[in-house]
Protein backbone atom coordinates (compact mmCIF):
# COMPACT_ATOMS: atom_id res chain seq x y z
CA UNK A 1 0.00 0.00 0.00
CA UNK A 2 1.49 3.75 -1.00
CA UNK A 3 -0.51 6.59 0.84
CA UNK A 4 -0.32 9.75 -1.25
CA UNK A 5 -1.91 12.71 0.79
CA UNK A 6 -5.27 11.09 1.91
CA UNK A 7 -5.70 8.52 -0.15
CA UNK A 8 -3.80 5.09 0.33
CA UNK A 9 -3.54 3.23 -2.78
CA UNK A 10 -4.72 -0.27 -1.97
CA UNK A 11 -4.73 -2.16 -5.14
CA UNK A 12 -2.99 -1.82 -8.85
CA UNK A 13 -5.15 -3.71 -11.97
CA UNK A 14 -3.01 -5.65 -14.12
CA UNK A 15 -1.77 -3.80 -17.40
CA UNK A 16 -4.40 -4.25 -19.61
CA UNK A 17 -6.37 -3.08 -22.64
CA UNK A 18 -10.27 -1.62 -22.37
CA UNK A 19 -11.91 -4.82 -23.41
CA UNK A 20 -12.70 -6.08 -19.75
CA UNK A 21 -11.82 -2.71 -17.79
CA UNK A 22 -14.55 -0.85 -19.42
CA UNK A 23 -18.27 -0.78 -19.84
CA UNK A 24 -18.98 -1.95 -23.57
CA UNK A 25 -20.83 1.26 -24.29
CA UNK A 26 -18.21 3.75 -22.94
CA UNK A 27 -15.06 1.34 -25.09
CA UNK A 28 -17.70 2.08 -28.17
CA UNK A 29 -17.65 5.90 -27.55
CA UNK A 30 -14.07 5.97 -27.27
CA UNK A 31 -13.37 3.37 -29.46
CA UNK A 32 -12.24 6.30 -32.30
CA UNK A 33 -9.77 7.46 -30.25
CA UNK A 34 -7.74 3.02 -29.53
CA UNK A 35 -6.81 2.19 -27.13
CA UNK A 36 -3.13 1.38 -26.41
CA UNK A 37 -3.14 0.70 -22.64
CA UNK A 38 -5.06 0.97 -19.49
CA UNK A 39 -3.41 2.01 -16.06
CA UNK A 40 -5.62 1.41 -13.47
CA UNK A 41 -4.92 2.02 -9.29
CA UNK A 42 -7.63 2.07 -6.97
CA UNK A 43 -7.35 4.11 -3.43
CA UNK A 44 -9.21 4.17 -0.14
CA UNK A 45 -9.70 7.41 2.43
CA UNK A 46 -7.94 7.49 6.05
CA UNK A 47 -11.23 5.90 7.38
CA UNK A 48 -11.48 3.07 4.57
CA UNK A 49 -14.82 3.97 4.18
CA UNK A 50 -15.01 5.14 0.83
CA UNK A 51 -12.70 3.89 -2.17
CA UNK A 52 -12.14 5.18 -5.86
CA UNK A 53 -10.52 3.57 -9.02
CA UNK A 54 -8.58 6.19 -11.02
CA UNK A 55 -7.53 5.28 -14.69
CA UNK A 56 -5.40 6.56 -17.33
CA UNK A 57 -5.81 5.36 -21.02
CA UNK A 58 -3.54 5.82 -23.58
CA UNK A 59 -5.00 6.48 -26.93
CA UNK A 60 -3.77 5.21 -30.43
CA UNK A 61 -5.07 8.64 -31.32
CA UNK A 62 -3.87 12.23 -33.20
CA UNK A 63 -4.90 15.12 -31.45
CA UNK A 64 -7.54 16.15 -34.14
CA UNK A 65 -8.86 12.67 -33.16
CA UNK A 66 -8.65 13.46 -29.62
CA UNK A 67 -10.02 17.16 -29.94
CA UNK A 68 -13.09 15.92 -31.40
CA UNK A 69 -13.58 13.23 -29.33
CA UNK A 70 -12.70 15.94 -26.38
CA UNK A 71 -15.85 18.03 -27.83
CA UNK A 72 -18.23 15.24 -28.41
CA UNK A 73 -18.01 14.35 -24.69
CA UNK A 74 -18.74 18.38 -24.21
CA UNK A 75 -21.14 19.21 -26.13
CA UNK A 76 -23.30 15.79 -25.50
CA UNK A 77 -21.94 15.64 -21.63
CA UNK A 78 -21.45 12.06 -22.27
CA UNK A 79 -19.15 12.61 -18.96
CA UNK A 80 -22.26 13.11 -17.12
CA UNK A 81 -23.99 10.25 -18.87
CA UNK A 82 -24.93 7.02 -16.53
CA UNK A 83 -24.46 4.40 -19.12
CA UNK A 84 -21.26 5.60 -19.47
CA UNK A 85 -19.64 5.42 -16.08
CA UNK A 86 -16.25 3.91 -15.80
CA UNK A 87 -15.76 0.72 -14.19
CA UNK A 88 -14.12 0.47 -10.85
CA UNK A 89 -11.28 -2.01 -10.21
CA UNK A 90 -11.95 -3.99 -7.12
CA UNK A 91 -8.91 -6.27 -5.32
CA UNK A 92 -9.85 -9.41 -3.50
CA UNK A 93 -8.90 -8.78 0.22
CA UNK A 94 -8.84 -5.03 -0.01
CA UNK A 95 -11.48 -2.19 1.46
CA UNK A 96 -12.80 -2.16 -2.55
CA UNK A 97 -13.52 -6.04 -2.66
CA UNK A 98 -16.75 -5.47 -3.00
CA UNK A 99 -16.75 -2.61 -5.41
CA UNK A 100 -18.48 -3.34 -8.46
CA UNK A 101 -20.89 -2.03 -11.49
CA UNK A 102 -23.58 -1.57 -8.73
CA UNK A 103 -21.32 0.31 -6.05
CA UNK A 104 -20.20 2.84 -8.27
CA UNK A 105 -21.60 6.48 -6.76
CA UNK A 106 -19.81 8.88 -8.05
CA UNK A 107 -17.45 9.34 -11.49
CA UNK A 108 -15.20 12.00 -13.28
CA UNK A 109 -14.21 11.69 -16.81
CA UNK A 110 -11.93 14.07 -18.60
CA UNK A 111 -10.62 13.49 -22.29
CA UNK A 112 -7.57 15.41 -22.83
CA UNK A 113 -6.88 17.12 -25.98
CA UNK A 114 -3.10 17.93 -25.49
CA UNK A 115 -2.81 14.36 -24.93
CA UNK A 116 -3.30 11.25 -26.33
CA UNK A 117 -5.34 10.40 -23.00
CA UNK A 118 -8.78 9.64 -21.24
CA UNK A 119 -7.95 10.29 -17.50
CA UNK A 120 -11.39 9.00 -15.04
CA UNK A 121 -12.00 8.47 -11.30
CA UNK A 122 -15.35 6.39 -9.89
CA UNK A 123 -16.04 6.18 -6.40
CA UNK A 124 -18.17 4.76 -3.78
CA UNK A 125 -18.62 3.22 -0.56
CA UNK A 126 -16.00 1.13 0.63
CA UNK A 127 -19.01 -1.11 2.56
CA UNK A 128 -20.22 -2.51 -0.64
CA UNK A 129 -23.44 -0.59 -0.74
CA UNK A 130 -25.85 -0.54 -3.87
CA UNK A 131 -26.24 2.46 -5.56
CA UNK A 132 -29.52 3.33 -7.04
CA UNK A 133 -28.68 6.78 -8.06
CA UNK A 134 -24.91 7.87 -9.36
CA UNK A 135 -24.39 11.36 -9.77
CA UNK A 136 -21.54 12.44 -11.93
CA UNK A 137 -18.88 14.22 -10.09
CA UNK A 138 -20.10 18.17 -11.71
CA UNK A 139 -23.78 17.16 -10.09
CA UNK A 140 -22.51 15.93 -6.80
CA UNK A 141 -20.62 19.02 -6.20
CA UNK A 142 -22.99 21.56 -6.95
CA UNK A 143 -24.29 23.61 -4.29
CA UNK A 144 -27.23 22.55 -2.72
CA UNK A 145 -26.69 18.57 -3.62
CA UNK A 146 -28.64 16.14 -1.55
CA UNK A 147 -27.85 12.83 -3.30
CA UNK A 148 -25.97 10.24 -1.13
CA UNK A 149 -23.12 10.55 -3.35
CA UNK A 150 -22.82 14.29 -3.21
CA UNK A 151 -23.71 13.90 0.98
CA UNK A 152 -21.25 11.99 1.65
CA UNK A 153 -18.16 14.00 -0.31
CA UNK A 154 -18.01 10.79 -3.31
CA UNK A 155 -18.56 13.24 -6.27
CA UNK A 156 -15.28 15.84 -4.54
CA UNK A 157 -13.43 12.50 -4.26
CA UNK A 158 -13.66 11.28 -8.07
CA UNK A 159 -13.22 15.14 -9.74
CA UNK A 160 -10.21 15.73 -6.59
CA UNK A 161 -8.80 12.44 -8.12
CA UNK A 162 -9.24 13.09 -11.70
CA UNK A 163 -8.10 16.71 -11.56
CA UNK A 164 -4.75 15.17 -9.52
CA UNK A 165 -3.81 12.60 -12.08
CA UNK A 166 -4.29 14.82 -15.20
CA UNK A 167 -2.15 17.44 -13.79
CA UNK A 168 0.60 14.85 -12.16
CA UNK A 169 0.10 13.25 -16.57
CA UNK A 170 0.58 16.92 -17.65
CA UNK A 171 3.98 17.50 -15.53
CA UNK A 172 5.12 14.04 -17.06
CA UNK A 173 4.48 14.70 -20.51
CA UNK A 174 6.41 18.36 -20.77
CA UNK A 175 8.41 18.68 -17.60
CA UNK A 176 10.09 21.48 -19.09
CA UNK A 177 7.16 23.72 -19.08
CA UNK A 178 5.79 22.39 -16.25
CA UNK A 179 6.58 22.28 -12.17
CA UNK A 180 7.35 18.41 -11.01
Amino acid sequence: MTTTGRATRIAVAPDSGCAKALDPLLASVLAPAGCARLLRATYTDATRSEVVTVGLLFTRAGEQTMTDLRTRFRTEKLDQRRDLMPRPYAAEGTPAEGFGDDQRASWSLTVLDDLPAVVYAVSGFADGREITEPQPAASATADGATTAPAQAGLGHTALAHTERATARLRSLARPDTEER
